[in-house]
């Protein structure tokens, strides 16, 4: 009974501080915090207060019919509320708004409940993740966002775990381990559901591992289906999971020598879509483990279900169609980026079709009721392909783009002319939004080939952001040009005359996710810390806003007591804040926050003061030169993809640098394991631990020489 009274206090407060009624609507009233259902969803369009997925409908256009923040009024949009975040790693997530409560998750897999209305927090979780885990996420701790249903919470942790938290409460209702926790998987995605079933992926192919997507009863946390995207050693026979046969029917012929040796990849780590019209559920799957094709499958086949598009049915797991993107990926041109379902005309009628903007740089339209190829044309600049083959519905490769002989030049890289950072859709004017990139790289077949098992095997050797002037495919030397083009773009994109309405370019390539809305407004994060807003018909820019610290997520809109407001996550990292430099080079980041819009708004920031960066940090020692070339080759394999951006500690920086044992004790010890920096006892000797120390050493010394020169 005390139990119950406590429970039964907590809604009360929670309704009390929202000003609102909690609890679904149609007779759901009663049901408590957080009640969504099927019968919710169907009508989510036109619930125009709530954003009740993480984009917003099922079709996941991220577009909402709110129009009282439009193009007319939109200078008088000004700060509500605003909540500090507890860690600078990046905020990737979209809240949801539900009957006037937000639920969110940031870094590190955590999970907050807010009142729409006035930014009080109400509850937080924290799964308590080991923060050496931290060493297998590719792209940073970040979390996309939470799935909520019934009056329970849904999030996927960076350590593979699924747990269901009480709405009212925040308290965990079951919890089930969706991995296998010895392998370098992790979850980054936002968890999707629908029929009392929640879908969850996981990441890691870089570090070797097969991909797979799981759905779960939403009740207890048991597992209803599981779909293999990739085939596995013969030898172990089936995995008594729906994807047998199709794997055994479709995508293993497709597949040659010992290829699950590093997992083969194709894991699912960001787009799920259901699509109740076809009752299908439309999963974007994963790049290769390694990249390199010629290593990982002999060069040959088309490695199915690899950076493909697969619909299966949402109850059983069942296979219905794929079409695959790239077909023997060899770049990380991965599938995964977001799906969107729309009707649109084609050739004059309407069709229903799934629209998506991967990696490879190419916008695809597809028939999402049979799988069939419509359209797909660059929406960015790309080398590695001249077109796609609509009657065949390949690619048509430049010669030498995979690398095989001699290096290449590719636009896009494995960045990604489009990567995470969700795109939206307007019903109005017909026009996709896309936060584009413009990131050159040169791969080349690394030689020898060495397997690291547990940390990134991509069978590429990476070179500079462009071509020697004596390369292949450089013909008219367009190194420099290239380079100028490294940047970012927001293309409007138009899927029925295939081309770009209108851009806006941006000096820096990492954008932020887009939200479309019927006040004729386009909103958008900048790495500059800029949140701003383009009229969503010609792109002119009508709104900024200074936000002290860079926005990667994508925004949302809801409205609580008749009031519309926007919301977004910010924060830098992801891959681009580890391994990549940032506009913010010279200043620590600040942690994130999440940042709320009204008009007439009257908050303001807490006063913020840039705090710069410590001094180089050299010691006086001297050291070989072998030592030095053993430390490089070392740095550029375990550090470089995590501490060449300004997400974690610049060791140039280190104050350990300067002694063996208190740099042992970090690399080697782990002693710093609980801020997220692991023990790299399993792959590096003590040896080959001071090795990278002698190699940061002398690069500090060149930064102290650089800096005492301006």
């Amino acid at each position: 009974m005390r139990k119950l009274f406590k429970t039964m206090m907590t809604i009360a407060a929670i309704v009390a501080l929202s000003g609102c009624s909690i609890g679904g609507k149609d007779g759901g009233k009663d049901r408590g915090p957080g009640w969504v259902d099927d019968a919710r969803m169907a009508n989510a369009d036109s619930d125009v207060d709530n954003w009740m997925n993480y984009g917003r409908t099922w079709d996941e256009m991220r577009f909402s019919p709110l129009e009282q923040i439009n193009a007319g009024n939109i200078a008088n949009l000004k700060l509500a509320w605003s909540v500090d975040l507890d860690t600078s790693r990046g905020q990737e997530a979209t809240p949801l708004v539900i009957d006037g409560v937000m639920y969110t998750s940031t870094a590190w897999s955590k999970v907050m409940a807010i009142d729409a209305g006035t930014g009080k927090i109400l509850w937080s979780f924290d799964p308590e993740n080991k923060g050496g885990k931290a060493v297998h996420a590719c792209c940073d701790v970040v979390n996309r966002g939470v799935a909520v249903w019934k009056g329970r919470v849904y999030v996927g942790t960076i350590d593979g775990r699924l747990i269901a938290l009480d709405a009212a409460t925040g308290k965990p209702v079951w919890s089930v381990v969706t991995v296998d926790q010895s392998q370098p998987y992790t979850i980054t995605m936002a968890p999707r559901v629908f029929r009392d079933k929640v879908i969850i992926g996981n990441s890691g192919a870089e570090l070797g591992v097969r991909g797979f997507v799981s759905a779960y009863d939403t009740n207890t946390g048991k597992l209803v289906w599981r779909f293999y995207t990739v085939p596995t050693d013969p030898a172990k026979g089936p995995d008594g999971a729906i994807s047998d046969e199709p794997l055994k029917k479709l995508a293993a012929p497709t597949w040659h020598g010992k290829f699950w040796e590093l997992g083969g990849g194709g894991t699912v780590w960001d787009s799920v879509v259901y699509d109740p019209k076809y009752n299908q559920l439309l999963i974007g799957v994963g790049n290769g483990s390694p990249w390199n094709h010629r290593i990982r499958s002999e060069g040959k086949g088309d490695n199915l279900f690899l950076s493909s598009i697969l619909a299966v049915d949402p109850d059983t797991g069942a296979y219905k169609w794929h079409y695959q993107e790239t077909p023997g990926e060899s770049w990380d041109f991965t599938a995964t980026q977001q799906i969107t379902l729309a009707t649109i005309a084609i050739d004059g009628m309407p069709r229903d079709v799934m629209v998506q903007a991967p990696k490879n740089g190419f916008f695809y339209v597809i028939d999402r009721k049979t799988g069939k190829l419509i359209s797909a044309e660059p929406y960015a600049n790309q080398t590695w392909a001249t077109k796609v083959d609509l009657a065949t519905g390949r690619p048509v490769e430049v010669p030498g783009a995979r690398y095989q002989d001699s290096p290449f030049f590719t636009l896009p890289s494995g960045i990604g002319a489009h990567a995470w950072m969700p795109m939206s859709f307007s019903p109005k004017t017909g026009l996709v939004y896309i936060p584009a990139m413009n990131v050159p790289l040169t791969y080349a077949a690394s030689d020898p080939y060495v397997v690291r098992k547990g940390r990134w095997n991509t069978g590429v050797a990476f070179g500079r952001s462009g071509p020697p002037p004596t390369l292949p495919n450089d013909p008219k030397g367009q190194r420099r040009a290239m380079l100028s083009a490294m940047k970012g773009t927001l293309v409007a994109w138009d899927p029925v005359a295939k081309k770009a309405r209108w851009t806006v370019e941006r000096d820096w390539p990492w954008t932020g996710g887009t939200l479309a809305t019927g006040g004729n407004l386009v909103f958008q994060g900048t790495a500059h810390g800029a949140f701003e807003a383009y009229t969503a018909d010609t792109g002119k820019k009508i709104w900024s806003f200074a936000a002290t610290r860079s926005i990667m997520a994508g925004p949302m809109t809801y409205r609580v007591k008749g009031e519309q407001f926007i919301a977004v996550m910010a924060g830098y990292g992801g891959s681009m804040g580890m391994a990549t430099p940032s506009p913010f080079e010279k200043r620590r980041l600040p942690n994130g926050q999440i940042l709320v819009f009204r008009l007439g708004g009257t908050a303001t920031l807490p006063a913020y003061t840039p705090e710069p960066l410590a001094r180089a940090n050299p010691s006086a020692e001297t050291f070989s030169a072998a030592q030095l070339a053993e430390g490089g080759m070392l740095y550029g394999t375990y550090c470089a993809i995590c501490h060449t951006g300004p997400v974690n500690p610049d060791l140039r920086r280190s104050g350990v640098l300067t002694s063996a044992e208190s740099w042992k004790a970090v690399v080697i010890e782990g002693i710093l394991e609980p801020n997220g920096m692991a023990s790299f006892r399993d792959y590096l000797s003590p040896a080959q631990a001071e090795a990278i120390r002698v190699f940061v050493n002398g690069r500090a010394k060149e930064l102290q020489t650089m800096e005492k020169s301006k």
